[in-house]
């Protein structure tokens, strides 16, 4: 039986006007609905994909965050994991995040480990790598497809996007893979899903001592966009002179 682990990030959505605390230390979530980050919902996707093809597969959904991230585990059961886990700590940094799902997974066995390329929050594409380090064990980023035909072979087949084509590679298990669009479809849970998610487990764990190693200090907004100069059709030769004047050409 394949033993997959999804790590889900827990994240504001994509809509959400965002706002900061008045001391500017942190995210104010009043009013504020979260998601499952998409990335990581593609792997979540992929895992489904596998029962699907006839594959045995055990998928849990882990987590690392507090009582709030609890729905988000909850629509990933709906989805289609089998079991939830939540390690309880704040998501602080992506060094510390990485060793708690690291020191989670020892022992576990998984074969496949799949996350989103980066989360839609920070943007920091820096767990996946961390945590295939940790782990010592192979990792594949930005994968757009993942297949294992034979899963006594211990081998899975990846692709992803590399400048100018594609780039397939073989790779032994167990894996890191973080995934994007194209490994798989989003998928929305039914009624049937939704309901029987009431009745699969939800574990907490407690953290391990880990150092955090970046601590965030302030956030701030982008710098307000300047007054956007137009000019007509006919006027190009008005265009490349304020351009040179810029130092743009």
């Amino acid at each position: 039986m394949l033993k997959i682990l999804v790590c889900i990030s827990h994240v504001p959505d994509t809509t959400t006007k965002i706002q900061f605390e008045g001391d500017g230390s942190k995210l104010n979530k009043t009013g504020v609905t979260f998601i499952i980050n998409p990335y990581c919902e593609y792997g979540l996707s992929r895992a489904i994909g596998f029962q699907e093809e006839g594959k045995k597969v055990a998928i849990t959904a882990l987590c690392v965050g507090g009582p709030e991230v609890e729905p988000t585990l909850r629509r990933a059961l709906a989805i289609g994991a089998d079991d939830a886990v939540r390690i309880n700590a704040d998501a602080t940094d992506a060094g510390f995040v990485a060793k708690q799902i690291a020191n989670y997974c020892n022992g576990k066995e998984f074969d496949v480990i799949f996350t989103g390329k980066e989360s839609i929050d920070f943007n920091g594409s820096l767990v996946p790598g961390m945590l295939a380090e940790y782990l010592e064990s192979s990792f594949v980023s930005y994968a757009t497809h993942m297949d294992i035909a034979d899963p006594e072979s211990m081998t899975a087949q990846v692709k992803r996007e590399v400048d100018g084509g594609e780039e397939v590679m073989e790779v032994p298990l167990p894996a890191v893979i973080s995934c994007q669009k194209g490994i798989a479809e989003w998928r929305i849970p039914n009624m049937r899903g939704i309901m029987g998610a009431r009745k699969k487990p939800l574990s907490v764990v407690s953290p391990n001592e880990s150092l955090e190693l970046v601590a965030t200090v302030q956030f701030s907004y982008p710098p307000a966009k300047g007054n956007c100069q137009y000019f007509q059709p006919e006027d190009v030769s008005k265009l490349v002179d304020s351009l040179t004047n810029k130092g743009l050409v």
